[in-house]
């Protein structure tokens, strides 16, 4: 892997050789996003996990074009609610030109990147949604990536609508503070097509990541014609992918979802559904004793409304049934969330 490493370095050098300097410097913009929902949810276990959940970061971008064509530029992301050890979400560097892109940096891996999902305009969704921000349950998930990490990804050209994407981070899991720790390289992997036809669209996807002994991966499809758009995707987890909770023989995860969305001028509406069979569910998750393995089904009304420019009004009315091996911990309800989401 080194040696491919160096070698991917050498043909970036090639690339910027001959550059002159008269480029223009890198001049950062400020973006971002602010998210703030109320909700309630009425459960078997209880009473609502939160009645207020809110999401915001601040982005900080740019970017600047070399005599040669190529693009150079950099990401920041500030969490707006964070520990001083964590404060930074995404930074990293990205090289465009006519061999593709390169990143390099803290973020998430071409899996990630690349999985297609079923279609969902609410706050709370089922695919790896915010179902736990709000009640006691295990949180499906066709594409469970690995999340941030320090890595090297490279994304082909688009040829002929496919493109192709791989991605590298070594073991160490620190984010360049005191807390470094060691774990597995994770290998992360991508392939995907989207092409606009007459009428209709088509978007495909294959994805998976490798890391210790284990693999996930999935695949997705969504379908657009007029104001509609259909999709699904599925994935599988392997018993021993990633953390030592998941390391239990037999206990594979399989997830599937579907859903449907309808958009017309400012407003859209979905419908969304999920299944999981779980085999990793961890206390991270949920209330510590239940069982690493159950089933889950979860259902998605969302609503969203877009009132003028960056500003968009989402509701999500949603039901879960959660069947935990260990029946204590078998929980079902539903609730609904409402609330603004910014874009700046």
């Amino acid at each position: 892997m080194k040696k491919i490493l160096v070698a991917s370095s050498a043909l970036v050098a090639v690339a910027f050789a001959g550059s002159a300097q008269a480029s223009e410097p890198i001049k950062l913009s400020v973006g971002g996003y602010m998210e703030q929902w109320m909700g309630v949810a009425d459960q078997d276990s209880g009473e609502s996990v939160n009645a207020f959940q809110s999401d915001t970061e601040i982005h900080f971008k740019g970017s600047t074009t070399l005599d040669n064509g190529i693009e150079v530029g950099a990401v920041v992301e500030l969490e707006g609610e964070s520990s001083a050890s964590d404060q930074v979400d995404e930074q990293y560097l990205y090289i465009n030109g006519g061999f593709g892109q390169v990143k390099l940096g803290k973020e998430d891996g071409a899996a990630d990147d690349m999985g297609i999902t079923a279609p969902s305009v609410g706050p709370v969704g089922v695919n790896d949604g915010d179902l736990t921000n709000w009640v006691q349950a295990y949180l499906p998930d066709t594409v469970p990536s690995t999340g941030d990490h320090k890595r090297v990804t490279y994304y082909t050209p688009v040829l002929g609508g496919f493109r192709a994407g791989v991605s590298y981070a070594d073991d160490d899991t620190s984010n360049n503070d005191d807390t470094a720790t060691e774990g597995d390289n994770v290998i992360s992997a991508g392939l995907e097509y989207n092409a606009d036809f007459d009428g209709w669209s088509l978007g495909l996807s294959g994805v998976g990541e490798n890391q210790g002994e284990g693999n996930w991966y999935g695949l997705g499809a969504n379908v657009g014609f007029g104001n509609f758009t259909v999709g699904g995707s599925w994935g599988h987890i392997e018993d021993d992918f990633g953390l030592t909770e998941r390391d239990t023989p037999g206990a594979d995860t399989d997830t599937f979802d579907i859903g449907v969305a309808y958009a017309m001028d400012a407003a859209s509406i979905s419908l969304s559904y999920a299944y999981s069979e779980y085999g990793n569910r961890d206390d991270d998750q949920t209330d510590a004793g239940a069982s690493s393995s159950g089933e889950i089904s979860t259902v998605d009304l969302g609503l969203a409304y877009t009132l003028g420019a960056g500003v968009a009004w989402k509701t999500s009315v949603f039901w879960f049934d959660d069947s935990n091996d260990n029946s204590d911990f078998d929980n079902d309800g539903y609730g609904a969330v409402t609330g603004l989401a910014l874009t700046f």
